[in-house]
């Protein structure tokens, strides 16, 4: 195996790798899965950001987390091969590619794990690292009745990929990130080992994995804490002219009890223009639904606040008992009563509503266009002047996607993960989803992204980038601050020769891990 290895990665170009060298090195591996190489790997050396495109030497369809040890194992035993987990490929700063190296599809192991269980009276589900969130909700809720209490806003992300970077959503208020709802992980360690983790059992790397960028093991199984699914949401839209009562109002509904706020709150900024992309329009909640400027105040700024929220409720619940719940909650807020929408929808719908716009935007052909996002995680100290000079000013006609906002709880993250945080207890996330078309538009966004990140530097905002991309050791040191060492020591055991996730561009394929 080793030699076999040895004579493939003297030429780290995938276009000039014979088939039978692969063949070979398949055969060695002695996988269950398969092996592409050549032009077939496509689907590796790209993502959803479309900013990077870098070839594999191979791609790999392992059948389950066995194939996934082997071939971290292999790669062990070369001086420079690395090894990437790619899961639905939505990385935006080719997070999930591997230069020259293995790239593991772990989309083949979808359905190696679906097991419920029921410990001391809690619910949880077993699900493999390569399942879809999207799978795993519609599989509880029709055969338990159950789901996951946290969630992502886009559900068509694998298990292990969102529990590497933290998983976030509007119900991360109440339940935490998803990093926070589980329990046990099954792992493949960048020494090629498989190994059980959770809070009491190698604690090291339960903790570390998650949110850990893919650099101390790949997550090939999650126990994931469930409740009883809700048949129903009423799905609420609320305008506000004024950011500090915007923030006032979802900074309140965050820190109420259960029973005493709504089950999801989110945020995001809009132009106060008609632009159907980035203004008015995109409001609504349904076609038949009118956004009428004229109620919008003379005195509004160039941006508006939307306000997002939703409650749960059983179809046995009287309609006028859900209005009725809805108004005591709506009564204490302070947005323009005249610009309220709501809808009310299945809750799997209402989890798979950016289902429908994935589904607009690939067949308008904007699905696959670049998407230079940017995501930032910012205190409740610095939220005001980021809304003054960035979303005022710098990003006053939209994106031409949604603009993000809304605020998080630190309580509810457990400071034992890798995920990095800024100060205080309530922090805000920022996310910037563009939709832009292929040219010289995407390097300005590009662009724009970077000058927003070093005008956050210049003026001492506390900030960190949330999905972060980092090119330096320097910037990626400042990122994890004092979190860096323990960072560092948990590589240092579990990935000593930095074979996991080259696409991160933290650590230098080696033999020691360097402080």
């Amino acid at each position: 195996m080793i030699a076999c290895l040895g004579r493939i990665v003297q030429d780290t170009d995938a276009d000039s790798i014979p088939d039978d060298d692969v063949s070979t090195l398949s055969e060695s591996l002695d996988l269950q899965g398969t092996i592409e190489s050549g032009g077939i790997t496509g689907v590796a050396d790209k993502d959803f950001g479309g900013l990077y495109s870098v070839k594999p030497l191979a791609l790999i369809k392992p059948s389950g987390t066995e194939d996934i040890a082997r071939v971290v194992k292999a790669a062990s035993q070369t001086s420079h091969l690395t090894v990437a987990a790619r899961g639905n490929g939505h990385s935006i700063n080719g997070q999930a590619m591997a230069d020259g190296g293995l790239v593991i599809d772990m989309r083949s192991t979808e359905e190696n794990h679906f097991k419920p269980l029921t410990i001391d009276g809690s619910h949880y589900i077993d699900v493999s690292g390569g399942a879809l969130w999207e799978d795993v909700l519609r599989r509880c809720v029709s055969m338990f009745r159950l789901a996951p209490r946290s969630w992502t806003d886009y559900l068509s992300l694998t298990v292990g990929g969102t529990l590497s970077n933290a998983g976030v959503s509007g119900q991360a208020f109440r339940f935490g990130p998803q990093t926070s709802n589980v329990t046990e992980l099954e792992v493949v360690t960048g020494k090629g080992e498989i190994t059980v983790c959770s809070e009491t059992q190698n604690s090291e790397l339960f903790f570390g994995a998650l949110g850990g960028l893919g650099q101390l093991g790949i997550i090939t199984r999650a126990r994931v804490k469930l409740q009883q699914a809700p048949d129903m949401v009423r799905w609420i839209r609320l305008v506000y002219t004024e950011f500090e009562e915007f923030t006032r109002d979802a900074e309140f509904l965050v820190t109420q009890e259960e029973g005493e706020s709504f089950d999801y709150v989110e945020g995001f900024v809009f132009s106060n223009s008609d632009d159907p992309i980035n203004g008015w329009p995109s409001v609504p909640l349904d076609p038949d639904h009118e956004f009428n400027p004229a109620h919008i105040p003379q005195t509004a700024s160039s941006v508006l606040y939307c306000l997002e929220v939703a409650l749960h409720y059983r179809n046995s619940d009287r309609p006028s008992t859900v209005d009725t719940a809805v108004s005591r909650l709506l009564e204490r807020l302070g947005f323009i009563q005249l610009l309220k929408f709501q809808l009310n929808v299945s809750y799997v719908e209402f989890l798979l509503r950016v289902k429908q716009v994935e589904e607009h935007a690939k067949a308008n052909g904007n699905w696959d266009s670049p998407h230079p996002w940017l995501n930032i995680f910012i205190s409740k100290s610095s939220i005001v002047d980021f809304d003054r000079t960035v979303f005022r000013k710098m990003l006053k006609d939209g994106v031409g996607g949604p603009m993000l906002i809304y605020p998080l709880l630190r309580s509810k993250w457990d400071s034992r993960t890798s995920v990095v945080l800024p100060e205080g207890e309530i922090f805000y996330i920022v996310a910037l989803l563009r939709f832009v078309p292929k040219g010289p538009t995407v390097e300005k966004l590009v662009a724009q992204n970077h000058e927003i990140i070093k005008w956050c530097n210049k003026e001492g905002l506390d900030f960190k980038l949330y999905l972060p991309h980092y090119q330096s050791k320097e910037d990626w040191k400042r990122h994890f601050g004092n979190q860096w060492t323990r960072f560092v020591e948990r590589k240092t055991s579990f990935d000593p020769m930095a074979i996991l996730a080259p696409g991160q561009k933290i650590f230098k394929r080696t033999h020691i891990i360097k402080p």
